[in-house]
């Protein structure tokens, strides 16, 4: 091989490795934003739904409707499940400073998870187990894949019933 097609391969490479880091980047980017436009919805299907008032009525087809009406206007993503998971988001998150607090003033949280991770967290009902997971998922970068098995194993139920409560501290 020539050097000239050496250096030719080397720019190949390069260019291949920004190419690849940029598609991450947007991948992330588009993300967040996801995850960020899902709370705010959320936002605002609860004030609605409360109307001012510290509690919704209940009873209300409201989830239904939004459901129907949004998938005509927007198309696919507003199924009555996603709709509901979206409106669990902001009522479970709302009161996680940083997050809200972020959302709130339209910055972008540096470590937001993917709404997958959040969805499969908002499947408990349990504010520390959420916290646990969240937290979890954030400092080991857990895949979706990977957060599903920990919580599937009850990792936060071992840790929290294990005799070594420093080590639960821990982790």
């Amino acid at each position: 091989m020539s050097v000239k097609q050496s250096n030719y391969t080397g720019l190949i490479n390069e260019i291949g490795n920004l190419l690849l880091k940029g598609r991450e980047q947007v991948a992330h980017s588009i993300n967040t934003i996801l995850v960020q436009t899902y709370w705010l919805i959320g936002r605002h299907i609860v004030e609605f739904e409360q109307g001012g008032k510290e509690k919704a009525e209940y009873g209300s087809n409201l989830l239904d409707q939004l459901s129907t009406d949004l998938t005509k206007l927007y198309g696919k993503g507003f199924s009555r499940s996603n709709v509901f998971q979206i409106r669990q988001f902001y009522l479970r998150f709302s009161k996680i400073q940083t997050l809200s607090e972020q959302f709130e003033k339209n910055e972008t949280p540096s470590h937001i998870l993917s709404w997958s991770h959040y969805v499969e967290i908002l499947k408990s009902n349990n504010e520390l187990e959420i916290s646990f997971y969240v937290k979890q998922s954030e400092n080991e970068n857990w895949s979706v894949r990977e957060l599903k098995r920990q919580m599937k194993s009850m990792l936060f139920h071992r840790l929290a019933l294990s005799k070594d409560k420093k080590q639960l501290e821990k982790e």
